[in-house]
């Protein structure tokens, strides 16, 4: 890689690249996020530890590690190219545009090599300093060779895999191609912990987001959106967060379904932390994601950035309930700028919680919604034009791989069986068939009974969604100090699309 003279400036502390969060104002949709620069060529993700010395590595990308050994000269830049990543992701505040076209341009390995070396590629340079608003690179050099230096990657592999979490990539079979739409500010990478296959789930995917603060019509509306999506084939993906999340969330555990959260913080840290058999409901039946990596706590700037990736995820968002200073209202800035659908559901005139709802509707940003159908048949259109009880499996049974197909036809017709009966009879391990049988769910081939996991069959009804008085936890001091959705700061320099330059 061509380079150019090493900067002098002072390393700069990770507390000064902060991010900062996002102005309330709602963009227009008129404004896609800036395109990426052509894609590095996929890597697959085998990773090697470093005092590995023999010809193998372990696939990651998937729920279990698979121990196998390529062709000669192949481990290292497969490895290589994953550990880059990994270490990119603390190196750098997550949705960061400059490094997304750094790393788009050059590869992760290239551009991890550039920053230890301090001396960024002078087109690259020449590029950057052509925008509108060009960047500090400088500055930006500075903090990431700081936080590289101190970056260590394979103790985060090791780290996330002690926890049963996984690390998938762009190229990976899991990773869900929507999120390519984000362009420069696309994640690097994303953790994942649970048995739901990402890309299945996000296929059919719905965001539900609102207040933490909710009322109990809220989380009510919330849950019940939560049901009767998941009832109809849809994966409801959320922020785990209290409120209008937690409702959605567990709406959709209640219908057997899977569910996704999108988390500010590590997979591995709980927060909020009275949201801990939550989260492990979802991961035992969904998915729990991040790009931070494995010990990462939540900070504003991340929570609002974190957001792009909920939008980005989903044909739809829902805002159920928020403020006229909502952080939901910055999911919706995302979804318009993505060109995604945007429903907002009404709520009394006199609740200020209903304020940055009705802001929505009155501005025609988004389009009124009442039922889970009338929003099913909103994002409907985008792709399958699904009735709203439609039960038609997702992905076609030809794009499964064999193994996912051994585990369908293992399952009764009748009745159903539990993942350790279903691997016996499809010949595969415990961890293949507990991954399989996610994305399956995910993919709307079949759900889980009282009796284990079985065909699905069409669904005649929506389940009763649950009481809210069940949904809402009474609010602990740590709670009461989480309530309060993050304010907008005009002087703020973040968009919608992301990270400026």
């Amino acid at each position: 890689m061509p380079s150019a003279p090493a900067t002098t400036s002072p390393p700069a502390s990770a507390a000064d690249t902060d991010t900062q969060p996002t102005p309330s104002t709602i963009p227009s949709p008129t404004s896609p996020p800036e395109p990426a620069a052509s894609l590095p060529p996929t890597h697959r993700t085998v990773r090697t530890l470093p005092s590995t010395t023999e010809a193998s590595a372990s696939v990651i990308s998937g729920r279990a590690a698979v121990t196998m050994t390529p062709p000669s000269g192949q481990v290292r830049e497969e490895t290589n190219e994953l550990v880059a990543r990994a270490a990119l992701m603390r190196a750098t505040d997550v949705g960061d545009p400059v490094m997304g076209r750094l790393v788009a341009q050059y590869g992760a390995s290239e551009a991890a090599a550039a920053i230890r070396a301090r001396a960024l590629p002078p087109e690259f340079a020449a590029r950057e300093a052509q925008h509108e608003r060009p960047p500090d690179l400088t500055g930006r050099l500075n903090a990431w060779y700081a936080r590289l230096a101190a970056a260590k990657p394979a103790g985060d592999l090791e780290a996330g895999e002690r926890a049963g979490a996984r690390l998938i990539v762009p190229g990976s079979p899991e990773w869900p191609t929507q999120l390519d739409q984000l362009g420069a500010s696309r994640p690097l990478g994303l953790w994942l912990h649970g048995t739901a296959d990402l890309r299945f789930a996000c296929l059919k995917s719905v965001a539900v987001v609102g207040a933490r603060a909710a009322t109990s019509y809220g989380s009510h509306i919330a849950a019940q959106f939560g049901v009767g999506l998941s009832e109809s084939g849809w994966t409801v993906v959320s922020g785990g967060a209290y409120g209008v999340d937690g409702a959605a969330h567990k709406g959709a555990l209640a219908a057997d379904s899977p569910t996704v959260a999108v988390l500010a913080c590590g997979v591995d840290v709980c927060y909020p932390s009275s949201h801990d058999t939550l989260f492990a409901a979802v991961r035992e039946q969904g998915v729990v994601i991040s790009e931070c990596p494995p010990g990462v706590h939540p900070t504003r700037a991340r929570f609002l950035v974190r957001n792009r990736l909920i939008a980005a995820l989903s044909r739809g968002t829902v805002v159920v309930e928020a403020a006229l200073r909502s952080g939901a209202l910055n999911t919706a800035a995302h979804a318009l700028s993505l060109n995604r659908h945007l429903a907002a559901v009404p709520g009394p005139i006199t609740s200020s919680q209903s304020a940055g709802c009705h802001r929505l509707l009155r501005e025609r940003r988004a389009v009124c919604v009442t039922t889970p159908e009338e929003m099913i048949d909103l994002v409907g259109v985008i792709g399958d034009d699904l009735a709203p009880q439609s039960r038609v499996p997702a992905v076609s049974r030809d794009r499964l791989n064999e193994s996912t197909k051994r585990v369908l036809d293992a399952i009764p017709a009748r009745g159903g069986a539990g993942p350790a009966s279903i691997a016996v009879a499809a010949g595969v391990g415990l961890d293949t068939a507990l991954s399989a049988l996610g994305g399956l769910a995910a993919a709307g081939y079949i759900e889980r009974a009282a009796n284990g996991w079985r065909l699905r069959k069409p669904a005649t009804s929506y389940r009763k969604a649950p009481e809210a008085a069940a949904l809402q936890p009474p609010l602990t001091a740590e709670a009461a100090d989480q309530t309060d959705d993050p304010p907008f700061p005009d002087d703020s320099p973040i968009s919608a699309e992301g990270l400026d330059p």
